[in-house]
């Protein structure tokens, strides 16, 4: 190994200097610079002492050194580093080992969750294979910070993972909604497909989208209604509050996945009219208490095959006066399989 822990290093695409801080294999490695933290390449990498030995000196002959004033010495115009928010990613690194033909193959998956927004987030992690819970973990993740949550073995991706995190504010708001779900399932040839893509690039992760952002609070609460007018004219008025009955209503879903086999454990007994018609009656019922809880939007699994499903699904949403659009486009966790729908109230 080249490079160990602790190892001061310079990149040589940008000439900075930084710290080796783990060691992922022979070939990558995390280096730490002014604070941010990245996989690298080795070959990617220098020991600074070259650098170090060609710089210009700083220290010059006394004899030349003329006597500088305070007021003679211009301001440093000093470079101000904007953050960008761009959303809450999950990222992979594939750590490759060398098999026995002497071909460099991933032996497994480091996973980062990536906070690139001002918030400061606790959250719940839960990892599933086949719809059974395998990890979990509680922690948090603080603004423009990365975490590192664990490895997964490479092997495992044919038992169909599913991340799921459940996200809220560390400062609550009453503005922000007060929980948030995100979810990815990742399918082999997916994976395959950015591993190929990474190592013709030389790129050394790929990363999936959580969310933009955490939104809003879904609904606000009812404010009432004046009856003064009615109980002038003698009608009597018993008002109920109408916002109360939400909390009695199951909670809504960002996502639902219409696949026969998440909606009944012996799919095998229905025929094809009752799996569609179990699917319409998830679908139709998950997309009404999205509606009844304001959600901005909402997204429909419905995988592609033959399309007939996708078609239903498109007809009841031309239906909804709630249904602002919706669109069937290519989305990196589930291809073409799903329809985003999005709200107006």
């Amino acid at each position: 190994m080249k490079f160990q822990v602790g190892d001061k290093v310079v990149v040589r695409l940008s000439n900075e200097e930084g710290e080796v801080i783990e060691i992922i294999d022979e070939k990558m490695v995390i280096v730490e610079v002014r604070g941010v933290k990245f996989p690298a390449y080795t070959d990617q990498l220098d020991f600074p002492y070259f650098k170090w030995f060609t710089e210009k000196k700083l220290v010059q002959d006394k004899k030349k050194v003329e006597k500088q004033y305070i007021d003679h010495i211009p301001r440093e115009n000093k470079k101000i580093i904007r953050k960008e928010a761009d959303g809450v990613w999950l990222t992979f690194i594939p750590v490759f080992v060398e098999d026995e033909f002497g071909d460099d193959v991933v032996d497994r998956l480091k996973i980062h969750l990536i906070n690139k927004t001002n918030d400061h987030f606790k959250f719940t992690y839960q990892l599933d294979y086949f719809g059974e819970t395998h990890f979990e973990l509680n922690n948090e993740v603080i603004a423009f910070e990365d975490f590192y949550i664990h490895d997964i073995d490479f092997e495992n991706l044919n038992d169909s993972p599913a991340f799921n995190f459940e996200f809220s504010l560390k400062e609550s708001s009453k503005q922000k909604a007060a929980h948030h779900e995100a979810h990815l399932k990742l399918k082999p040839k997916q994976v395959f497909k950015q591993i190929e893509q990474l190592q013709k690039k030389g790129e050394p992760t790929f990363s999936y989208k959580l969310f933009d952002e955490y939104p809003d609070k879904p609904f606000e609460e009812d404010k009432g209604l004046d009856m003064s007018s009615l109980m002038n004219k003698g009608f009597k008025v018993k008002v109920y509050d109408a916002s109360k009955g939400r909390q009695y209503l199951e909670p809504a879903r960002q996502n639902i996945d219409l696949h026969i086999e998440n909606l009944t454990p012996d799919p095998d007994v229905l025929d094809n009219f009752e799996k569609m018609t179990l699917q319409l009656d998830t679908f139709e019922k998950y997309l009404e208490l999205a509606i009844a809880h304001h959600l901005p939007m909402f997204i429909a699994i419905h995988g592609v095959g033959t399309g007939k499903l996708r078609d239903e699904i498109h007809e009841v949403l031309r239906t909804k006066k709630e249904v602002k659009h919706f669109v069937n486009r290519y989305h990196p966790a589930y291809g073409f399989g799903a329809t985003e729908i999005f709200f107006q109230y």
